[in-house]
């Protein structure tokens, strides 16, 4: 089949790959609209709703217990499909705990203790950042989750704020919500075989803040720079715990007569502009096949919702697929799809097609391996006269396109039902779902996205109210912003524009703040040792994780009372990551490299210029430089750099003179 050029009205002329497709988007023609909601993970002394702490542990757990989650109905007696999509896949949940840093809270056999304060404090602080009105009352709701990740089948949630905005460049992005939620619990394994999913209770209940924004977002890297912006602002706080796993990005994204599509758990912000740029894509090229359809004059009621037992068709198959489940005692069925002939196998993002798109419902709704679609038959050890047979069966002519699927047959019968209503909804244009990140930056569908019915209110934990008191404690008290930090650093350190930007944006920030503040020395200094020289240290090997906080301290304490040179500081690290349980004074002895005394230095120096005066009186002030690695190698970090050059430098200028 033909591809098509974005935005032409006739869709069967010269083709163009999808990748120049996406270099020739029109963002603003598209529609594009992106709304962004930020989980981050807070760094609290207890968990949202009971007293564990926030840790995450990798050792062997000290026991577990098995439960299976339903769904309920809401209020109104109606439940709502995401629910119903888990239920469906009958899994069971094997939940893994520790004695002493998880409780019955997690285990959802003791009531949900009062929400904790200090998470409550933190959202307010991210409120008062971006101009938003903190709520009278904190009034927790449940949100209904059975894919096992809460063993109480439900997520505890709690809007603190509401309204503000955030400057992306010149341009005002608004905030919808600020909430407070407890975590998931941390999926382990899942054990396919036996239906199971393994978690651990962890994770469960540590307080998440999120950011939701309004849909004002135009290109995807405007999604990348709002979610840079949000994310500096919560590291600003400097109560957000660090490292991968801690922060993850929902993104819902929607085109003009597109669907809206929540993408789930990013974590990777560097893939955000990515997953936008691509998933804009893939709504374009779903809606360029609906108008093909259309202009097929195919509607969702010519595709029947009839599936076919072709078991006879394939019995002589060589598709090691099928050969391995008619072995099982499975079988293999079919249905057919008028007017698709051509469609199933169009690229609508790199390296995914609208037959990848069905193959997703097969497997989810279905619990089958796959699919084949005849737009890539005849392959996979099926024969041309096994695709002509198929087709003789389901009197199929050249313009529909047949989906088959081998396995039990139940599970064919579901997997099929679902392809055929994704067929339907293809005619129509784009579903709305909710679909998870690849790593090359596509996406794949995981379930329907969730109705209103999942919301009800939490009757289990007392409301909280925020009075004017609170508020004015905690404006009072605001923490500083990354870029009011790296301006003080600048002016009040004298860092460079450049080092105090890295450092700001550092996992080192406490630790430098602490190191200036206690050691009195060079800001500079320990800012290069901690962003370059342990950086530099750890490409080379070394092991520079059992350097301790208390190694840094004591080293730069030694360095501002000259025991050490700055030259001998990675001299100093390499050892203590060799040797941790040493202290620095030991690393100082072992290693030979004590800074040496002022009248040593200069005594060195006149020696080293006395038996060089012919080599300065031939070279000049040049000398100084071809001395200077002279000297550097004899004293082997037992003193500073600069301090030896001014002395040199002055001892080359009196020879020079007399």
């Amino acid at each position: 089949m033909a591809k098509w050029v974005p935005g032409h009205p006739h869709l069967n002329i010269q083709a163009k790959e999808v990748s120049d497709v996406k270099k020739s988007l029109d963002y603003d023609k598209l529609g594009l609209m992106v709304g962004l909601e930020l989980h981050q993970q807070l760094d609290t002394a207890r968990k949202l709703y009971c007293h564990c702490p926030t840790i995450i542990r990798d050792e062997e757990p000290d026991g577990h217990f098995i439960r299976r989650l339903r769904p309920t109905q809401s209020e109104l007696g109606e439940v709502d499909p995401a629910a119903l999509f888990e239920f469906q896949k009958k899994k069971m949940f094997y939940y893994e705990y520790y004695n002493d840093t998880t409780c019955l809270v997690e285990m959802d056999e003791e009531p949900p203790h009062n929400l904790d304060d200090e998470s409550i404090d933190i959202c307010i602080i991210m409120a008062t950042y971006l101009g938003s009105s903190v709520v009278d009352e904190i009034h927790p709701m449940r949100k209904i989750v059975i894919d096992g990740s809460n063993t109480t089948g439900f997520q505890r949630t709690a809007v603190v704020a509401m309204g503000g905005s955030v400057m992306v460049g010149d341009k005002k992005v608004g905030i919808q919500t600020i909430c407070l939620e407890e975590d998931a619990a941390r999926k382990i394994a899942d054990d396919e075989k036996n239906n199971f999913r393994i978690y651990r209770l962890d994770r469960l209940g540590i307080p998440l803040i999120e950011i939701a924004t309004a849909p004002d977002i135009r290109t995807p890297d405007e999604a990348q720079e709002a979610a840079l912006t949000l994310g500096l602002l919560l590291r600003s706080t400097g109560r957000v715990k660090r490292g991968l796993g801690t922060i993850r990005q929902d993104v819902n994204v929607s085109i003009r007569d597109g669907g809206i599509i929540e993408i789930k758990g990013l974590q990777q912000l560097d893939m955000l502009s990515t997953v936008v740029e691509l998933e804009a894509l893939r709504q374009f090229n779903l809606l360029q096949i609906r108008e093909l359809l259309v202009e097929r004059d195919i509607t969702p009621e010519e595709i029947a919702d009839e599936t076919f037992d072709v078991t006879k068709v394939f019995e002589s198959s060589e598709s090691k697929v099928i050969r391995r489940a008619l072995k099982k005692g499975g079988r293999v069925f079919a249905a057919r799809l008028p007017g698709f002939a051509g469609l199933l196998g169009q690229e609508i993002q790199p390296e995914r097609r609208l037959g990848t798109e069905l193959a997703d419902y097969a497997r989810f709704w279905g619990g089958v391996g796959g699919l084949f679609h005849t737009d890539e038959l005849p392959k996979y050890g099926i024969t041309e006269n096994d695709v002509n047979e198929l087709r003789r069966s389901l009197s199929a002519n050249e313009k529909d396109a047949i989906v088959i699927v081998a396995d039990e047959k139940s599970k064919c019968e579901d997997a099929l039902r679902a392809v055929i209503k994704r067929a339907k909804a293809a005619v129509v244009g784009v579903p709305p779902e909710t679909r998870v990140p690849l790593p090359n930056g596509t996406t794949k569908y995981a379930r329907p996205r969730p109705g209103a019915e999942r919301m009800y209110p939490e009757t289990d934990v007392r409301a909280v109210k925020i009075t004017q008191a609170r508020l004015k404690r905690i404006r009072r008290n605001m923490p500083e912003t990354l870029e009011e930090k790296e301006d003080r650093f600048i002016k009040e350190l004298g860092l460079s524009r450049e080092l105090a930007h890295q450092i700001t944006r550092s996992t080192y920030l406490p630790l430098f703040e602490s190191l200036v503040r206690e050691t009195n020395t060079s800001p500079t200094l320990i800012a290069v040792t901690l962003e370059n020289t342990l950086v530099s240290l750890h490409r080379d090997g070394v092991n520079i994780e059992r350097i301790t906080e208390d190694h840094l301290h004591d080293m730069f304490t030694a360095v501002s009372k000259g025991a050490i040179s700055t030259q001998g500081i990675p001299d100093i690290l390499t050892y203590l990551a060799e040797h941790p349980l040493a202290s620095v004074d030991q690393a100082i002895d072992v290693t030979g490299l004590g800074a040496i005394s002022t009248d040593m230095l200069e005594g060195k120096i006149h020696e080293v210029v006395n038996a060089n005066i012919d080599f300065i009186n031939e070279h000049g002030i040049r000398a100084v430089g071809r001395l200077m690695g002279v000297l550097m190698k004899e004293l082997r970090g037992k003193a500073d750099g600069k301090t030896v050059k001014e002395i040199l430098t002055r001892e080359v200028q009196r020879v020079l003179e007399n």
